[in-house]
């Protein structure tokens, strides 16, 4: 058990923001789901993430051992869309986890991935071999792996350089002014809501994203998105900031739906194998080409 007194100069502070600041060798995702599991005590019993302080209170904190180092496999379904012999892309299905974090162990893409294959690239450390990029667990589409530590770094250095061109479709809320935009907003993590990310302040990582109107309807309309950059939650926060969250998209203000509306739809990139280009699709999902086809009803046009 490791004991902390809270000072005067804590107090305001959230509880899980203390943790941060006291135990920083730790990732915020533990810390939160030692907190979840009561394992962190205030005065003697167990409090909220949110919890503010005001000075003087006894906090407890109660570790559990970090998850297992390495990626275990799970014989579950993997849709593949391209491979030779650096690359594998795969179709994630929206709902599935990239890698293990924040409570998630089991079930997770890279746990399906080292199960169908023998060798993936060991750069990225042993829960996430073979991953490159990632894609936010509610966002379906298409995702590279990288089979060897050589091709891994082939990968990133394309990724950085901006040579790969990733192509997303999202439905927004509301009727956009403009039929194609570039939005180049900083992003950093939002210091009120920390599941959030936000590009309302003058601070934070420089990220490009553009889009095209593909089709309006009612209250709705149909995006292709291009990203230069990679920052989490991108296409999402950069949408909002324009006051058109992607559809279903409650954290960052839509209305709840089944699923957001963001796909992975297409990635163009120079293999390692064969130093051609190539560009893999992955398929629209099926419950959002319904969510199109309902609105394409003529009461929605």
């Amino acid at each position: 058990m490791i004991e902390f007194t809270a000072a005067p100069a804590d107090a305001g502070k959230r509880l899980d923001h203390f943790l941060q600041e006291k135990l920083a060798g730790n990732s915020r995702s533990r810390l939160q789901a030692w907190v979840k599991a009561g394992l962190a005590k205030v005065n003697g019993a167990p409090a909220k993430a949110s919890l503010i302080l005001h000075g003087g209170e006894r906090i407890e904190v109660t570790p559990t051992a970090p998850p297992p180092l390495r990626a275990a496999p799970e014989d579950l379904p993997v849709e593949i869309l391209y491979e030779d012999d650096a690359v594998v892309a795969v179709n994630k299905p929206s709902g599935l986890v990239v890698h293990a974090g924040a409570g998630v162990e089991s079930g997770t893409l890279v746990n399906r991935l080292v199960s169908h294959f023998q060798g993936l690239s060991h750069i990225g450390g042993e829960l996430r071999p073979g991953i490159v990029h990632r894609l936010d667990r509610g966002t379906s589409g298409v995702i590279l792996v990288a089979r060897t530590d050589a091709a891994h770094r082939a990968l990133a250095t394309q990724f950085s350089g901006r040579s790969v061109e990733k192509t997303y479709l999202a439905l927004v809320q509301g009727r956009l002014r403009d039929d194609a935009g570039r939005i180049e907003k900083p992003i950093a993590r939002d210091p009120v809501h920390r599941t959030r990310m936000t590009a309302r302040l003058a601070t934070g990582r420089s990220a490009l994203t553009e889009f095209r109107v593909v089709e309006r309807f009612e209250g709705f309309t149909y995006l292709e998105v291009r990203i230069g950059t990679g920052r989490t939650h991108q296409i999402r926060v950069h949408l909002a900031s324009l006051g058109h969250a992607v559809a279903g998209d409650k954290l960052y203000g839509a209305r709840a739906a089944e699923r957001i509306f963001l796909h992975a739809w297409r990635i163009s990139f120079t293999s390692p194998a064969t130093a051609e280009r190539v560009t893999v699709e992955a398929p629209l999902p099926s419950e959002l080409a319904q969510w199109l086809a309902r609105l394409r009803q003529p009461a929605h046009v």
